[in-house]
Formats: structure tokens, C-alpha cells, sequence
């Protein structure tokens, strides 16, 4: 019996010992857990071309400020900013640095491009340290363009091309201008680029046959104003001639992302003045694609989409 009993009471004491144990263990176990894995801090950066003219930048700043709201209530994201890709600051590696400096673990960035560029499919990637480009690491360097590498994980969106809102911008804007659609042409100027002239010219199409298809307008005509055009106004007169062979008059629409006076002004209106009778003929607003509530929603929807797969994975 003295034997059972010693026996018992070894084996309470080793009870107690692991429940003691365990007691100690426990608690510190999630502390333990969130020091190794910190919780997720998401900011969104809006990235963009950047231009010399205020109204180009006012217009993508101003696009920030109405987004913010939607885009910060859910919580999934704690930040968004605006970042200029050229010529102005602040730059995407001064924003990419703020967010580091505050503490951000993820950074969606949400490219305002129409479609597929060097800028979009190189340049950024390349700024971000996402990619080593070295055709887009001499651009960089020539025009004195800052990389940088985030300690922050980062992510890049589809672009505007992704869904149908161009289109939709496009039939707006084109159908406040309309009068009688079976004698109009369409014409559509866009900035345009060299490398990916093909992708730019079946996204134009695609644009204009929505438009034909909502509006009963029959014939249309694109042209570039950008690099790949020497900015020159001859070729946006070269696309109304094209429509006004078989029509009446003609809608031209400015497919560029924000109002930039060199462009609307002086480079698509001059094309405009050098065609005859261009008063009666030629109808023409000088506006740009933002901006547009559906922008904003596509903005903030894509924003979100992204920032939920980064904390969807980090819960896993």
C-alpha cells in the first residue's frame, strides 16, 4: 500500500509540474507568434505619367482626394498616395520611402495607363526593383528618374484596358458632342506608342466599334499626338480628313488621361484648325478622360481587390 501511495503522489506532482508548465507556456505563445509575424500595414499608390502642366496634375491629385474615402473605410487599407513617374515630384521612389518610413508591409500600386507601354510593362517594374530592365535602368538614369527597392512587398493592377471603362468614358463624351449620328464620323487622338502601335490600335478599335454600336455613328478613324507622332498636329488633321471623305462632319475625342494644354490645345487643336471648314464640320471639347465617376470605382475596386488578396495571404 505505502508503495501505491508514493506511486500516486509521484504522479500528481508530475500533473502539476506539466499543468504549471503549460500554464507558463501558453500565454506567451501568441505573443510569441506576433512578434515573429507583424500584422499587415496596405497603402495604395497611384501611379501616373506626370506632365509640366498644373491641370494635368491637379486632375490626377484631385482623383486621389475623392477616392480616399472609399478606399480607407473598409480598413484594409491604411494609406494612399499620388506618385508622378516623370518630371514631377513627388516621385514613385518618394512615396515608395514615405511608406517605408511609416511602417507599411504591402503597397498596391494602381498604374493610371490606358493600356500596355514600356512605361507600364518596364519602367515601373523597373523603378520598384521588381524587374532589371537594362534598356529601362538607362531610360531611368537619362532622365535622372529615381529606383527604388521598398522594404514593403509591392503589387501592380491591370490597367485601364482591363474592363470597359474607356469605353464607357469614350460613349459619354461622344455622345454629348452628337447631333446627328449617320452623318458623323468618329475620331479618336491618343498619345500612342512605338513599341506596342499594335495593342494601341486594336484597343482604339475596340473603343470606337462600342461607341458605333451605342450611337449609330458608322465610320471612325484614330490618330496619335505623343512621341511616336513628333507631336506634330498634321497627324491628328490627317484622322478627321480620313472620316470627313465619307462623312458630314466629325466627333473627335481626346483619349488621353488628364487635360494638358499642349495637347488639347495646341497640338489637337492646331490639327483641328487645318481642316477646311473645320467650324461647321468639326466637332471638338478639349476635355480628357478624368474626370469620371466611373474612374473613381474602378480605382477603388481594384485598389481593394488587391489589398484583400495581400491580407488574405497573410492569414494563411
Amino acid at each position: 500500500m505505502k508503495h501505491i501511495s508514493k506511486a500516486i503522489c509521484r504522479m500528481r506532482t508530475g500533473i502539476a509540474a506539466t499543468l504549471l508548465a503549460l500554464a507558463c507556456i501558453l500565454p506567451l505563445a501568441p505573443a510569441r507568434q506576433a512578434m515573429a509575424e507583424p500584422s499587415k500595414k496596405t497603402g495604395v499608390l497611384l501611379v501616373n505619367h506626370g506632365s509640366r502642366s498644373e491641370t494635368w496634375r491637379n486632375a490626377l491629385l484631385q482623383l486621389e482626394k475623392k477616392v480616399s474615402g472609399d478606399v480607407l473605410k473598409s480598413g484594409a487599407i491604411k494609406g494612399i498616395k499620388t506618385a508622378f513617374m516623370e518630371y514631377n515630384e513627388p516621385s514613385i521612389a518618394t512615396r515608395l520611402k514615405e511608406f517605408d518610413n511609416e511602417g507599411y508591409t504591402d503597397i498596391v500600386i494602381v498604374p493610371l495607363f490606358l493600356t500596355v507601354s514600356p512605361h507600364s510593362f518596364e519602367d515601373i517594374p523597373t523603378i520598384i526593383g521588381q524587374k532589371e530592365d537594362p534598356s529601362s535602368v538607362e531610360h531611368q538614369k537619362i532622365e535622372r528618374i529615381e529606383c527604388y527597392t521598398p522594404k514593403a512587398k509591392t503589387c501592380i493592377t491591370p490597367l485601364l484596358d482591363f474592363t470597359d471603362v474607356l469605353q464607357k468614358n469614350v460613349l459619354r463624351r461622344a455622345q454629348a458632342l452628337s447631333k446627328d449620328a449617320g452623318k458623323e464620323g468618329l475620331v479618336l487622338i491618343g498619345y500612342g506608342d512605338e513599341t506596342y502601335d499594335k495593342e494601341w490600335g486594336q484597343l482604339f478599335d475596340k473603343v470606337a466599334e462600342y461607341v458605333k454600336k451605342n450611337t449609330g455613328i458608322s465610320e471612325h478613324s484614330y490618330g496619335w499626338c505623343g512621341h511616336i507622332a513628333h507631336y506634330n498636329p498634321e497627324e491628328t488633321t490627317k484622322a478627321i480628313n480620313k472620316v470627313l471623305a465619307n462623312k458630314e462632319s466629325a466627333i473627335v475625342i481626346p483619349v488621353l488621361v488628364a487635360h494638358d494644354e499642349n495637347f488639347q490645345i495646341k497640338i489637337i487643336g492646331k490639327g483641328i484648325e487645318n481642316v477646311e471648314r473645320n467650324r461647321e464640320r468639326v466637332m471638338y471639347k478639349p476635355d480628357a478622360i478624368l474626370p469620371d465617376p466611373n474612374i473613381e470605382s474602378w480605382v477603388t475596386s481594384v485598389a481593394l481587390a488587391h489589398a484583400r488578396q495581400t491580407l488574405a495571404k497573410g492569414a494563411q
